[in-house]
């Protein structure tokens, strides 16, 4: 057999060339597979820069805590907050709940708050803003239009408030009427308001300033009803006026933590150590639940200077009470929750119209508004004119804590609507009763020979402020 063989320089130079191109060809793939790699690593970069910028956003946009504005900002100060993908991240986490008190108060402190906003009520996240806001204004002295009654002349007035009675002269602050900026108020109209309540129960919950403003309310209706067609009763705790021509009923319920507790007695209630019942609601609640227009507040008693408050879980009959000291501002947050979580419950998805009073402010520190720094409001006869004005005793965290709790109501089918009384009432330092009023203890020789030490700055005169509060009730009322 006969074998041809290329030439030997011929096939060397193909080998070569063979050889070089598979190297070529390896170099080549593996460089591609650089490339998509470097590309991958990239995109994973790039898709993590972009999660941890929308966690920021999210987490700008929706802090743990609800903003606050200033009182020139009519928006109210608490808005919706989405914390849908918050939770997606952490599921351990519920950033709704979390809210740091200490830095609560510290943000809030020194700083003019607007509570509810729009007309009192509160506003959504995407929702169009009423045009007026009656919470900010300004006082006009009116000789004309006000007062919306006579206080002597009113059969149901309570002697506390009754201060033209017990001998004060000036009546300037009679005749003092609210202006919203940019709107009027509608005028109270006992007649209209009425029609508009025929047949229902309005039923006023809470101390002694809720029962203000219920004598504030009895006066402003009582004076269109004939005789014989009203009437007034007392039982405990409950105060019914009755308007028999309408079927009207216009009660107070006292209930100053409006949980269950030891203040519950309407006669005898000054103790020096409060106690309430955490979650117990029910024994007062069956007072008022079947009214068909509740008007809440609690404040007052959640102010003493130096006292704490016992809050009782449990009960001794069982055996497994637990008695702890807390903070008062501590105390108020466990009975809110404990109302809102009985609203829930019990009232939730209804027709009844709910209201929450925001806090009333006291007037006892005269440098606060450049009087001597014993002053307080005794002796006052003017309002306070400085726009924007407030104590520094206004626990204005209170008010954000029962608005954020009454705010999670909302999506749960009730509906309780702030009324925002707080900015109107801090100008009127030259409202409360002072030492025109019934004392109910006997004075000592030092009080009476220091009439500042025993004034009454916490109350208001009736006719008075507490009738633009109800001003205020009236048209969310009628307006629906």
């Amino acid at each position: 057999m006969t074998v041809h063989q290329a030439p030997l320089g011929l096939r060397a130079y193909f080998s070569s060339f063979i050889a070089f191109f598979l190297v070529v060809f390896s170099f080549s793939i593996f460089l591609n597979h650089i490339q998509n790699q470097t590309q991958n690593q990239v995109a994973t970069i790039d898709n993590k820069e972009n999660q941890n910028n929308t966690l920021v956003n999210i987490q700008e946009q929706s802090p743990n805590q609800a903003p606050v504005v200033d009182s020139h900002d009519q928006s109210p100060f608490l808005v919706d907050v989405d914390v849908t993908q918050l939770k997606n991240q952490n599921q351990n986490q519920d950033q709704t709940e979390i809210v740091d008190r200490d830095d609560e108060r510290n943000e809030l402190k020194g700083r003019v708050i607007s509570i509810g906003g729009d007309n009192g009520s509160i506003s959504h996240g995407g929702e169009e803003k009423d045009k007026c806001d009656w919470s900010v204004g300004r006082w006009v002295y009116d000789n004309v239009t006000r007062p919306l009654y006579n206080g002597p002349q009113c059969k149901f007035m309570h002697d506390e408030v009754a201060c033209d009675k017990y001998g004060r002269k000036d009546i300037r602050y009679q005749h003092w009427r609210w202006q919203p900026n940019g709107c009027d108020l509608p005028r109270f109209d006992a007649n209209i308001f009425l029609e508009k309540i025929r047949g229902k129960r309005m039923v006023f919950v809470g101390d002694s300033l809720n029962r203000n403003q219920w004598v504030s309310m009895v006066c402003l209706v009582e004076s269109v009803v004939p005789e014989g067609q009203k009437t007034r009763t007392f039982n405990g705790s409950l105060m019914s006026f009755k308007v028999l021509s309408h079927n009207v009923s216009i009660d107070f319920y006292w209930s100053p933590l409006l949980v269950e507790s030891n203040c519950d007695n309407p006669i005898i209630h000054r103790v020096s150590s409060r106690i309430m019942r955490a979650y117990k609601i029910e024994s007062h609640a069956k007072n008022w639940m079947d009214a068909d227009i509740i008007v809440f507040n609690s404040y007052l008693w959640w102010k003493k200077p130096g006292m704490k408050m016992k809050v009782l879980y449990g009960t001794f009959e069982d055996g497994d009470a637990v008695l702890e000291e807390v903070e008062m501002f501590e105390g108020f947050e466990v009975a809110l929750k404990s109302w809102s979580q009985w609203l829930e419950r019990n009232l939730n998805n209804t027709d009844k119209r709910m209201f929450f009073v925001s806090l009333s402010p006291t007037h006892v520190w005269g440098q606060e508004w450049g009087a001597a720094p014993d002053a307080t409001c005794y002796s006052e006869t003017e309002p306070i004119h400085k726009e924007g004005y407030r104590s520094d005793g206004s626990d204005y965290g209170m008010m954000h804590t029962a608005e954020r709790l009454i705010q999670n109501l909302k999506p749960k089918g009730v509906n309780v609507q702030i009324v925002n009384i707080t900015q109107l009432s801090e100008y009127r330092k030259d409202g409360h009763p002072s030492i025109y009023r019934r004392q109910y203890v006997n004075l000592t020789e030092a009080q009476l020979a220091n009439p500042k030490s025993y004034s009454d700055c916490t109350h208001w005169c009736l006719p008075g402020v507490p009738d633009v509060w109800n001003e205020f009730l009236y048209a969310y009322i009628t307006s629906s």
